[in-house]
């Protein structure tokens, strides 16, 4: 067993955490403040080639793995952005680059590739629906084949960035769920023209109002006839499932990431106050009620920090991750809760002055838990496909 990161991902770490250290917490409090998207940050990563780590060689890209996609996370997300601004730079690479890599055709390849390389295109991803929430199988978006086209209906929900994406991995059912056996089959993933089905009058969307990550919306996306092209299946027809669970597990290892530099963040903002403030003559640091848990935060960060590593590295290797990925999202989110819980206790009443950055943190954190899947999916996950306990559906 060796626990050193191989020197790609360091050369990551330190290039990310270069472009980072120019743009302090006070920047990415103006653009949560603002709901402005990081554009300086996100066109320095683009120049940098950070943005294709994901592609492969021949199409400009850096030819490199999910490890380094989550340290490459995990640093942004570290460097102030913490987990809800770090999802941003989920959203291309990881589900973007990644996907297209492994399942697109030459001519998706040859077309996509050297754009999502250098930053000239974005993607989204649209599973979730209103009905279905967490029963991703149970979705009915439903894309019904027209000669050389598909004709696409249906309602998704929580869709972030379609804003600004150019293409949209379209999760939708060539066969109805009651209708599949077994329940994975019939699945279909498309790649959307996001401008052009905009301007068709196919795809439209609406913002929802939220809580906090507020530098990319997240959406209602309707979608309404939408005729696509055959040639833009991602895949293969019906059998979906293949991509999706290719989304999923980097997804839960991203969305770990993005979590575990947002505890780092509420870790380091609170040590810091720890140390400078004083009561009663001393640092309060000093005293083990502020000490102790700010140390156990501490202990949890590592620990989901070696899942989250061995995750990623199992995906690279083409081995099977799924429980490892699971594991990594449900510890780097607790961790990132109890780090910005912590944190705003650490700071007593200032905690809730926005001179401070503990609402954002906090925010960022507590959706972590949510989503983009619930802690009780992940558990359940364990207890059925680990555990061997009955399902309770």
């Amino acid at each position: 067993m060796d626990f050193t990161l191989p020197e790609t991902a360091e050369d990551v770490r330190r290039g990310v955490a270069d472009i980072c250290s120019r743009y302090d917490m006070a920047y990415w409090q103006r653009c949560e403040a603002d709901k402005r998207w990081p554009e300086e940050v996100w066109s320095e990563l683009a120049k940098g080639g950070w943005l294709g780590l994901a592609v492969p060689e021949q199409y400009g890209g850096g030819g490199q793995g999910l490890l380094e996609l989550a340290v490459a996370t995990e640093t942004l997300a570290a460097s102030g952005a913490a987990g809800g601004s770090a999802f941003t730079y989920v959203l291309t690479p990881g589900f973007g680059a990644l996907t297209v890599a492994r399942h697109g055709s030459q001519a998706q390849k040859d077309e996509l590739l050297p754009k999502l390389a250098s930053g000239e295109l974005e993607t989204c991803f649209a599973l979730t629906e209103p009905d279905a929430g967490s029963n991703s199988l149970a979705i009915t978006t439903s894309a019904r084949r027209d000669g050389d086209e598909y004709v696409i209906n249906g309602q998704k929900i929580w869709i972030t960035g379609v804003q600004r994406a150019s293409r949209m991995l379209l999760v939708t059912r060539t066969i109805p769920a009651e209708q599949a056996r077994p329940r994975t089959d019939g699945l279909t993933v498309f790649l959307v023209d996001v401008p052009a089905a905009v301007a068709s009058g196919g795809l439209s969307f609406r913002p929802i109002p939220k809580m906090g990550a507020n530098t990319t919306p997240s959406n209602m996306v309707f979608v309404d006839d939408l005729r696509v092209p055959a040639a833009s299946v991602l895949g293969q027809v019906d059998a979906g499932a293949a991509v999706l669970w290719d989304v999923l597990n980097p997804e839960r290892v991203l969305l770990g990431a993005s979590a575990l530099g947002g505890a780092e963040v509420a870790l380091r903002v609170a040590v810091t106050y720890a140390k400078e403030r004083e009561v009663f003559g001393r640092p309060i640091g000093a005293n083990q009620a502020i000490a102790f848990p700010l140390a156990q935060v501490k202990a949890r960060i590592e620990l989901a920090r070696l899942m989250l590593y061995k995750a990623a590295w199992l995906f690279d290797r083409g081995e099977p991750c799924a429980t490892e990925a699971n594991i990594a999202k449900l510890a780097a989110s607790q961790a990132a809760w109890e780090a910005a819980d912590h944190a705003f206790q650490t700071h007593g009443g200032m905690a809730y002055s926005l001179e401070y950055p503990l609402a954002r943190l906090l925010a960022d954190a507590r959706i972590g838990r949510v989503a983009p899947v619930t802690e009780e999916l992940l558990l359940n996950y364990l207890a059925t496909q680990v555990l061997g306990l009955p399902r309770s559906f």
